[in-house]
């Protein structure tokens, strides 16, 4: 799954914390005490995965899985600790996108599942998903893609409608064929409804156009700092930021409890939302808006925004089993599985192609074609790449955005701020 930016919010139970605390200090799986062969695998937020396990143990009598959950920035934040210190982390590990090149730098700490007959598998998955989880040239297969985050636009039907302005998923998607027109929309809508915000935040809208791009802070080729002059950086952080000086966005931290306050409020009207974000906002919003939201093309095209990867440290004890299970976990089959469940679009095209898939409507969003809205962007889709210190540099311009929608800076001097710490950061 997947989720970056300000990483997707997860409620974390008893339970799991002690668990992980537990794994901090002891270890991956091992052998049961009656035994059978223990797994662990560490994700963040809902894979999906719970009624998999459940039937995967059932059919492998001699396994027991553990699901250990913790939230994406901290979950990322412990595996390097734990690779650093060569010990704690569990038998299968997810590594969301914007964190796989970092990772792919501590190759070394990971089994090659190239030895176990990973590379058979390249052509279940589309072309750029598989290359985002392997080294050297594909000779190393760091991890195995779970889903992508097909990038669509969510907005408000009955907020739309008092402002005058079409309801028709169609029809809005025709008033957006790009950012500048998504923007001339969002005047025309604060002139109608003011007490209303267009947009949650900025960042988001910030973020939708970068993973539009082909490069953001850094380049392709060396993985050097470009965001200082790649001018589609600045166009994106410009035009964002735009919405922020008008006030038509609610200023909110992406997925924190107040973005999910302001869904139930209905204090905002769109939301750039990736497949999996789907959930979030149902479950932000509640029952009583149900109907309510609906889902429409994306400004500027497709786009991906998130996405993740079963990975298997060499802690492991067992590394054959860990790979068998992380195989079956991502196979087609259980990717369209999951994708009726929790709405994580699966990253292979004989699952998102399946008309099993393509038919799939979700009626909380107005019984929006969501298998076809979200498989369409996934064909036109072309990913960024994000570089080694892509996550130390992202906060850098989502606080830039922030002092921007809180009046602290204007556009040009919260970005040449941002510009400046970035090249520390990535250094």
């Amino acid at each position: 799954m997947s989720r970056t930016l300000a990483g997707r919010a997860t409620s974390i139970t008893a339970v799991a914390l002690a668990a992980t605390l537990v794994a901090a200090c002891g270890g991956g799986g091992g052998d049961a005490g009656d035994g059978k062969i223990k797994l662990s695998i560490g994700i963040f937020s809902d894979f999906g995965y719970t009624d998999l396990i459940k039937e995967y143990q059932a059919a492998h009598p001699d396994i027991e899985v553990e699901q250990r959950t913790v939230k994406m920035e901290q979950h990322h934040t412990q595996l390097a600790t734990q690779l650093a210190g060569g010990r704690g982390a569990a038998d299968i590990v997810a590594i969301e996108e914007g964190n796989i090149t970092q990772f792919r730098q501590s190759k070394d700490k990971f089994v090659n599942l190239a030895d176990h007959g990973a590379k058979e598998l390249e052509g279940q998955w589309a072309a750029w998903k598989w290359n985002q989880g392997t080294a050297d040239g594909g000779d190393f297969v760091l991890g195995l893609g779970t889903d992508m985050g097909s990038l669509a636009l969510c907005y408000r039907r009955d907020l739309f409608e008092a402002a005058g302005l079409p309801t028709d998923r169609e029809a809005v998607g025709a008033l957006w064929p790009t950012w500048d027109a998504y923007l001339e929309v969002a005047d025309t809508f604060s002139r109608k409804t003011p007490n209303v915000k267009f947009v949650d935040t900025a960042q988001n809208v910030y973020k939708a156009i970068l993973d539009q791009t082909e490069e953001g802070y850094f380049a392709k080729a060396d993985d050097s700092f470009i965001g200082d002059k790649n001018d589609k950086v600045e166009q994106a952080f410009t035009l964002a930021a735009s919405l922020g000086e008008k006030k038509q966005t609610g200023a909110l931290a992406p997925f924190s409890q107040d973005w999910n306050v302001a869904l139930k409020q209905a204090s905002f009207a769109t939301t750039t939302c990736p497949a999996w974000a789907l959930a979030l906002i149902k479950a932000g919003a509640g029952d009583e808006a149900a109907g309510k939201w609906d889902v429409a093309a994306a400004p500027g095209g497709g786009g991906n925004w998130g996405g993740s990867f079963l990975a298997v440290p060499k802690q492991t004890e067992h590394p054959k089993e860990a790979y068998e299970l992380a195989k079956w976990l991502t196979a087609p089959e259980q990717q369209k599985r999951i994708f009726k469940e929790t709405g994580n679009l699966p990253s292979e095209p004989a699952a998102y192609k399946d008309p099993e898939v393509t038919a799939t409507t979700n009626e909380y969003f107005n019984g929006a074609p969501v298998g076809r809205i979200f498989g369409d962007s996934a064909e036109s889709l072309k990913p960024t790449y994000r570089g080694t210190k892509d996550s130390k540099v992202t906060p850098v311009f989502n606080n830039a955005l922030s002092r921007v929608e809180t009046g602290k800076q204007s556009t040009a001097e919260a970005f040449d701020q941002a510009v400046r710490e970035a090249r520390d950061a990535a250094k």
